[in-house]
């Protein structure tokens, strides 16, 4: 198919003008807790952001933000130029979010293929004739296409996070919402997933990764941005970043 991930355009080498995800002065609270205060982020077509932070920093509650799982007490997502503040988020994913959790969620009653199918027609809205071929191109290159008749149920871990993945970029997403997909796997698996993230984003689509497999993180994304309790506390280029004091302390417990 030439509809490719993302919008359709053809391949970037660098990120684009567009921006496809802007968040405004986005907070939440439960309680007491702030566990959003204030974000501001901006992530262009074909860039790739990684966000990391201790566990408590809020990276969860922003993606449930975004995504619509949650809504937010003050600020806006806004989604290539519209607000998409108030709206669910099975109308998000219409709109172009796509989003993988931490625990991996597909159907284990149901084949692989059928998982990507149900991404396809109910979340990315294609006929049954086109959704059958955009998600055997999805499924070649997620290297599970020897595996779209096994039950979804029975697969090992990475394939799981394979097929999270997979059905995420079903949907024909805008933007790619990854939640700690690295979590759980070995160094040689990781490396494997990574690979599959780089051929992914080889396009325009937009990405947003929190994790907390480090190396994982800097070796795919253009930028990174560090949460500690619910605020921003750095952004930058990773190796910038990562040589930050201030992040050095609070996320890999380094006296400054």
């Amino acid at each position: 198919m030439s509809a490719g991930f993302g919008t359709g355009a053809a391949e970037a080498t660098a990120p684009g003008n567009r921006v496809v995800l802007r968040v405004q002065g986005l907070a939440r609270s439960f309680g007491a807790l702030r566990a959003v205060d204030g974000v501001d982020l901006e992530v262009r077509a074909g860039e790739a952001l990684g966000i990391l932070g201790p566990n408590g920093a809020g990276k969860t509650t922003l993606f449930n933000l975004v995504s619509g799982d949650l809504r937010p007490d003050a600020g806006r997502v806004i989604l290539d130029g519209a607000d998409i503040t108030a709206l669910p988020p099975h109308r998000r994913c219409r709109l172009g979010i796509g989003r993988s959790y931490q625990i991996p969620r597909p159907f284990g009653g149901l084949t692989v293929l059928e998982n990507l199918l149900v991404a396809a027609t109910f979340g990315g809205g294609l006929a049954a004739q086109e959704a059958y071929a955009w998600c055997d191109e999805v499924l070649r290159r997620a290297d599970l296409h020897a595996k779209a008749d096994a039950l979804a149920g029975g697969l090992r871990l990475l394939d799981r996070k394979r097929l999270e993945l997979a059905r995420a970029l079903a949907s024909r997403p805008k933007l790619l919402l990854l939640d700690e997909i690295a979590g759980g796997l070995t160094d040689p698996e990781a490396h494997e997933l990574v690979a599959l993230i780089k051929d992914v984003r080889s396009t325009d689509l937009a990405i947003v990764w929190i994790e907390h497999v480090v190396h994982a993180i800097v070796a795919a994304a253009d930028r990174i941005l560090v949460l500690n309790f619910g605020a921003k506390v750095a952004e930058g280029a990773p190796s910038e970043v990562m040589a930050n004091p201030t992040v050095q302390a609070v996320y890999l417990g380094v006296e400054p």
